[in-house]
């Protein structure tokens, strides 16, 4: 297979990621903990579905702009800032909507500022014009610069306490946004500013993936690639964990390089599988969620809250619960049925060959 080929396995890994951060979103009441994120240090499977859609936008960011040969036209920075400026202004739309269905229209003195798809925004837009304005042999030193930085900024202000008084994460987002536009439900907000310097490393790590699996000429030889960029990573997490625990809350050095690793090793996988032995019979379900993976995670926290509200969620849920009495299985049930809901979505676009780009 030619390097200019498209690989099917990086759709379906963005589809599992999708499907994956949906199912562990919706769970109603009482859910296992795998499907909760850790409280603070540790990790749990459920921590590793956002991190493996930034990793994988990584990679679609170099192998979308190598198209334009990086050139940094004035019709390119135009898309990038363009789409950048969009995803946020979704995020934000999705924390209004939250407000607004509930009859707070006027909700913007204590509208949240960050969120997934603030977070998403940010790191796309720096990491596509990094692309376009940096030479691409200086990405993993800017990785280390960055962790190096971020790992500074937690070691001497207090990162990882778990108390927002002292936490310079937590305080620099209420100096700088204020009380009311910031998460309470944790000591710092896991999509807050300064987290956005780890991320950004995070989404540079999936970059030069992409760089590998673009110059590599074979299948066989990218799986090798980015297998060994996957073991090198998750030993290095791992190692870097004594000093500096993972943490999903704060994104952690550790958690980027344990996560990115795990990443690493499943698009491997899945390129092997998948890309190689054209075992493809059971990729449709995740290929519906990987063509349109954005649209259906936005509509899927819209239908979410809409659900929510008009108390239809709850009459589900009960109905299930009537059935399923152990109170786990009866949220995992919920999540599964949700995650089919928006696969009949996604299927109907698919069918359709409509793709919706965020």
């Amino acid at each position: 297979m030619a390097s200019s080929q498209r690989l099917l396995s990086l759709d379906i890994l963005r589809g599992i990621t999708v499907a994956g951060m949906i199912l562990v979103n919706n769970g109603w009441g009482e859910s296992f903990e795998m499907l909760r994120h850790s409280k603070w240090n540790g990790m749990t499977p459920c921590d590793l579905v956002f991190p493996f859609f930034l990793f994988i936008m990584g990679i679609s960011c170099y192998l979308s702009l190598v198209k334009s040969e990086f050139k940094p036209t004035a019709p390119v920075i135009r898309r990038i800032v363009k789409r950048t400026v969009l995803l946020f202004v979704i995020g934000l739309f999705i924390n209004w909507f939250d407000h607004a269905i509930e009859g707070d229209l006027l909700c913007f003195g204590h509208l949240r500022i960050w969120a997934v798809m603030q977070r998403i925004a940010l790191c796309y837009g720096i990491v596509s014009l990094f692309a376009l304005f940096c030479n691409h042999k200086y990405t993993i030193p800017v990785i280390v610069i960055l962790l190096a930085i971020y790992t500074a900024i937690l070691v001497f202000g207090n990162g990882y306490a778990e108390d927002a008084d002292i936490n310079i994460l937590a305080q620099a987002d209420l100096k700088l946004f204020g009380y009311d536009h910031i998460y309470h439900k944790s000591p710092v907000d896991p999509e807050g500013l300064m987290g956005t310097i780890s991320s950004v490393a995070h989404v540079l790590l999936g970059f030069y993936c992409g760089m590998l699996i673009r110059k590599k000429e074979t299948v066989s030889d990218k799986v090798i690639a980015i297998f060994v960029v996957g073991t090198v990573l998750v030993i290095g997490g791992y190692l870097l964990s004594y000093g500096l625990p993972l943490n999903k809350r704060i994104w952690s050095p550790s958690y980027v390089l344990m996560t990115c690793g795990l990443a690493s090793l499943l698009q491997a996988f899945l390129m092997y599988v998948i890309d190689i032995c054209q075992k493809k019979s059971w990729t449709t379900f995740f290929h519906v969620f990987g063509v349109n993976a954005l649209a259906l995670y936005v509509s899927s926290e819209l239908l979410a809250i809409l659900l929510g509200n008009i108390g239809f969620s709850e009459i589900v849920y009960n109905g299930i619960h009537a059935v399923i009495d152990p109170l786990k299985w009866a949220s995992l049930a919920y999540a599964i049925y949700f995650v089919l809901l928006n696969f009949a979505i996604g299927y109907f676009l698919y069918r359709k060959k409509i793709y919706i780009k965020l």
